[in-house]
């Protein structure tokens, strides 16, 4: 789950990072009264969405009147700001924090994440900070230095300084430096978060040392005991099917494609995937109904996939084993009543009571096209698909 600048920033400054003076805002009126609350004469105006490179979208203004503040609002609330972390869709802006301006002598990186492959935290770190750390890692990997941290012990304080002079901090900076690697680091640990990065950490022309950006993202399978973390997600900045999959108990990613999946189990749905696509066809999301698809459940999900106007026709693909076919067929049969199917549907089912399964399908009489294996169910999927595509011209 990832989380807006400001709200990452809150959160840092509780653990001793220290934060430029800012404030929210989500109607021009607001955002001209936050550049007057704020001291100084100049203001930077952030959209707020949950992406990086929204500069190079045109995301951050720099501005040095209250009318330019006013103008920069005006331009960015309701906007779409595309970038290559969006995708074309892009992402509407509905709020922005307003930040004090900063004279800026030094910019750099600064991040936190888990690395799985050695089950360590391990903490990143570079002087060329303000630009892509995956831009840097390509063109001068030696700029990029790492340390591993070992959970059960934490970060130490030599480790913490050992990153401090590799990012070129000198001893006036030291103290101020170690604390803030060492709050950062805590609030990776406590809050359970994934990532944690700093983009440009700056140090300013009065040698102080500020997060002049902030990126957090959690672990969604912890959210249940970090309710405070919980609340702060934007629901405005996620996919809508992928809101309603979760307020489901469904586990959905929208793609790009335009054959809907439903199918039980996260490995047979990617094998899935991985078959329509070998067949000439692109799916259109990831839906891992489970193991207990009730008739209800199992007629959300059709809900959902058919939500994507995108769809030209959908795959169910059941291996059952907990579940039963003959329950995902009556599931199936009474979806397809309710729901005023207008794309082509394949069933392929197998595993418990499947012959049950397929009699149910064959006997109720709607245009329903079945398959005994993937690869067929594959193929017959994008015919149906390639079909509905040439009917609508």
């Amino acid at each position: 789950m990832d989380i807006h600048e400001y709200q990452a920033k809150e959160i840092l400054a509780e653990y001793g990072v220290k934060i430029a003076e800012g404030g929210l805002a989500y109607t021009v009126e607001e955002a001209v009264q936050r550049s007057r609350e704020i001291d100084g004469n100049v203001w930077v105006v952030k959209a707020q969405i949950h992406s990086g490179a929204r500069g190079k979208a045109g995301g951050i203004k720099v501005c040095r009147t209250h009318d330019e503040v006013e103008a920069a609002a005006e331009a960015l609330l309701g906007k779409k700001l595309v970038t290559h972390q969006t995708g074309p869709a892009g992402k509407i802006c509905s709020r922005l924090y307003i930040e004090a301006g900063t004279d800026i002598a030094r910019e750099l990186y600064l991040s936190f994440m888990i690395d799985r492959s050695h089950e360590r935290v391990i903490m990143v770190g570079s002087a060329q900070g303000g630009m892509e750390i995956e831009s840097l890692a390509a063109t001068n990997p030696k700029a990029i230095v790492k340390i591993h941290v070992e959970p059960a012990v934490g970060l130490q304080d030599f480790q913490a300084r050992t990153m401090a002079f590799a990012l070129g901090l000198g001893e006036d900076l030291l103290n101020h430096a170690v604390k803030t690697i060492k709050g950062c680091y805590r609030a990776l640990r406590d809050l359970d978060a994934n990532i944690l990065e700093i983009n440009p950490l700056v140090v300013t022309k009065s040698n102080e040392l500020i997060a002049l950006d902030a990126k957090m993202s959690f672990d969604e399978n912890a959210l249940f005991r970090r309710h405070r973390i919980a609340e702060l997600r934007d629901k405005t900045q996620i996919d809508s099917r992928e809101v309603a999959a979760a307020e489901a108990s469904l586990s959905y990613v929208g793609l790009d494609g335009d054959i809907g999946c439903m199918i039980n189990g996260a490995g047979l749905a990617m094998a899935t995937m991985d078959m329509i696509k070998l067949a000439g066809g692109e799916p259109a999301n990831f839906l891992d109904v489970g193991g207990g698809a009730s008739a209800e459940r199992t007629e959300k999900a059709f809900r959902l996939v058919l939500a994507d106007a995108g769809v030209k026709a959908m795959l169910v693909n059941i291996f059952a084993g907990i579940n039963r076919c003959d329950w995902i067929a009556e599931g199936v049969v009474q979806a397809v009543r309710n729901i005023d199917m207008k794309v082509p549907l394949v069933v392929r089912l197998s595993g418990t009571n499947v012959e049950e399964g397929r009699k149910i399908i064959a006997d109720s009489g709607l245009p329903i096209i079945t398959a005994e294996t993937l690869a067929e169910a594959a193929e017959k999927v994008v015919q149906a698909r390639n079909e509905m595509v040439a009917k609508q011209g």
